[in-house]
């Protein structure tokens, strides 16, 4: 339960937490519970903190809190989670709030699942909503549909955003009609009152825009040009502006990779330091991605800033209202941030010092003059915990806890490792076992993640943790096929080569056995969406190996996934086509696969259909394996619901324990 009663905190220093271990009495409900915070935000003057609670369901609801006025948590808005879901809640003014409402769902004439949004804006006690969705004033033949996006929070002004959005002509009834002046552009709106100006016209060839967190749009994001054979590539345009200047130039163009959105090529832009005049980009280094720093001024100088021999640079880190950056971060063993900020890696530093059990420190956001930081700090065995720095009196106070309900709660400790794939490659992995576990003999499960265009990280995570728990060993493989270690690691996808990526999660559990952790007959694989996948292809690959299959969300079908969903171009060249498309597809060699299947879907994922799910199960029953698929109404991919995830993790032990003779 998140404290709703700030204010003696904020006198107090940190208090050591109780030493006293407990037990959960239902150990997933308490793993399975979603986090006590969606989102958590400071307001400009550093007065107030607004934060998103889960409630019931896929509910939320938003609280506001006056840090200076007796520290009481009060609902200013909620989301039922049924007809409209609560996303992310930011301040734009002292006491005023712009919040992201969102709709999954099948709508009327339409066959696929969709996501609808919509931004909309109110003040702190819950008043003077307004949805910034709103017809245009400017031109009532123009409504711009979905949300919109905010792309400068305009420091200096109170309550004024400038914001993408998609223009789209229509008639007085709203329906749509052809025009030649539709197409992305940027407008400023004054949250409270709705009053709005066009700062960048409507422009058909835009897909976005980047400004220098000053109100000045300075970088503009074309749509995909046509390639060779005239269809659509995956090539962006990029265009700037000189400080001052109105007139577009020539950047660049880079090539994106549409599933995972990074750039395979040139120089992708994410932002611009208006003192030094610079656009920030991301570009391959040795095949990895790097960091450099490009000069607006008309001459295109360029300076690397951050580089590494073996991962990508995969993060900025940026603070305030303007999005200043500060740094980068990279992932190798752990997550490491590098502050270019002196005053920021000082207090890094002096937090590190000051907080010696949470190494992973995050400043989430900061008070316009950023003399109040809020920061969150946690470990592989500490869920996480918000606190409030005043740099002026230097004092660091405790708000709420990540995970309430694992407070005390012995968590295991998460160990880098890493072993030996068939080919000789050695393969990056975490290895976690149960609290004052010996390691050896144990109940084991290879957890691959999703993606494929992810990796696993040094920290928490509540579906190890909960079986770690549970009094299995869990190791966390960052097979061929991740991201973060580059191209030559990534290959052409965890799909195009499966044999390679599976190949390595075999060898994960090959490795639990050969260290004498894992007993072999005991040994299990769990995974979500691609992590599902692999799960149960590894067992078409070695039917002999795993003894039980937990499949979240798995694809199942790689010629379904091509074309579920009004799956476009985008799905079809990341899967692409030939025979791998059969080969890697569980369902369609269900009869390979020895081990029990327990499976798990939400009805409205628009990720992964749950068709891919009700296929395998058919096909595995028609070849006469066991298998079940426990199905979740109305929910999607990442089941959003602590009722779903307690059923998923209680289900996925009770029957790992029945398959695997665990008493």
């Amino acid at each position: 339960m998140i404290k709703r009663v700030l204010a003696a905190l904020l006198a107090l220093s940190i208090a050591a937490p109780s030493a006293l271990a407990r037990t959960p009495a239902d150990p997933a409900a308490a793993f399975g519970v979603r986090e006590s915070i969606r989102s958590i935000a400071l307001s400009p003057d550093g007065r107030m903190l607004a934060y998103v609670e889960p409630a019931a369901g896929q509910g939320a609801v938003l609280y506001t809190v006056d840090l200076a006025g007796g520290g009481v948590a009060r609902p200013a808005t909620r989301a039922d989670g049924l007809e409209q879901r609560l996303g992310g809640c930011d301040f734009v003014a002292a006491r005023r709030l712009v919040c992201q409402i969102f709709v999954v769902g099948r709508f009327e004439g339409q066959e696929h699942i969709r996501t609808v949004s919509r931004m909309v804006a109110l003040d702190a006690d819950g008043a003077n909503v307004q949805v910034l969705a709103a017809r245009n004033n400017a031109n009532e033949h123009y409504q711009r549909f979905w949300g919109g996006r905010i792309i400068d929070q305009l420091p200096a002004t109170d309550g004024q955003v400038l914001m993408i959005q998609q223009f789209i002509p229509s008639d007085r009834t709203g329906s749509r009609v052809g025009s030649r002046a539709e197409g992305v552009g940027v407008v400023r709106v004054d949250t409270r009152t709705l009053r709005m100006s066009t700062v960048e016209q409507p422009n058909g060839d835009a897909a976005g825009f980047i400004t220098d967190g000053r109100g000045n749009v300075r970088m503009m994001l074309m749509r995909p040009l046509n390639d060779s054979t005239g269809n659509v590539s995956n090539r962006i345009g990029i265009r700037y502006r000189r400080a001052g200047s109105n007139d577009w130039e020539s950047f660049g163009t880079y090539e994106i990779d549409p599933i995972t959105g990074r750039a395979r090529s040139g120089a992708f832009p994410v932002a611009i330091d208006p003192q030094l005049d610079a656009a920030y980009v991301f570009e391959k280094l040795d095949g990895r991605d790097a960091l450099y720093r490009v000069a607006l001024d008309g001459s295109m100088r360029r300076e690397l800033v951050a580089s590494h021999p073996s991962v990508d640079i995969d993060g900025l880190i940026r603070i305030g209202r303007s999005n200043r950056v500060v740094g980068v971060s990279f992932a190798t063993e752990r997550r490491v941030g590098n502050y270019f900020d002196p005053e920021l890696r000082r207090l890094a530093e002096q937090l590190h010092r000051a907080l010696p059990n949470l190494p992973m420190i995050d400043f989430v956001d900061a008070s316009e003059d950023e003399s109040k930081l809020l920061i969150r700090a946690g470990s592989d065995s500490d869920p996480g915990r918000y606190y409030l720095y005043d740099r002026a009196t230097r004092q660091l106070n405790e708000l709420m806890l990540v995970r309430p309900e694992l407070e005390n709660v012995p968590l295991a400790s998460v160990r880098p490792v890493n072993y030996r794939a068939a080919d000789g490659t050695m393969i990056p992995g975490y290895l976690t076992l149960p609290p004052g576990s010996s390691g050896r003999g144990l109940p084991a499960i290879v957890m691959p993640h999703g993606g494929p265009g992810s990796r696993d990280e040094w920290g928490f995570d509540w579906l190890a943790q909960y079986f770690a728990h549970r009094g299995f060993a869990v190791l966390q493989p960052n097979f061929r096929g991740s991201a973060g270690y580059g191209d030559a690691w990534y290959q052409q996808n965890g799909f195009r080569s499966w044999r390679t990526a599976i190949g390595d999660v075999n060898d994960a559990g090959r490795w639990l056995v050969s260290e004498g952790i894992a007993d072999p007959s005991k040994l299990a694989i769990v995974g979500w969406s691609y992590g599902g996948y692999a799960a149960l292809q590894a067992n078409v690959l070695d039917p002999a190996l795993f003894r039980a299959a937990v499949a979240i969300a798995p694809v199942t079908d790689l010629q379904l996934t091509r074309t579920e969903n009004g799956a476009g171009r985008a799905a079809r060249d990341f899967v692409g086509s030939g025979p791998h498309v059969r080969e890697g597809s569980p369902a369609q060699n269900a009869a390979a696969i020895r081990a029990p299947v327990l499976m798990f879907h939400g009805t409205l994922d628009r990720n992964v259909g749950v068709r891919q799910s009700r296929l395998m199960r058919d096909q595995l029953r028609e070849a006469g394996r066991p298998a079940e698929l426990v199905e979740f109404e109305g929910l999607d991919h990442q089941l959003e619901d602590s009722a779903a995830r307690t059923r998923l993790l209680r289900d996925s032990d009770a029957f790992l324990r029945r398959t695997l003779g665990i008493q």
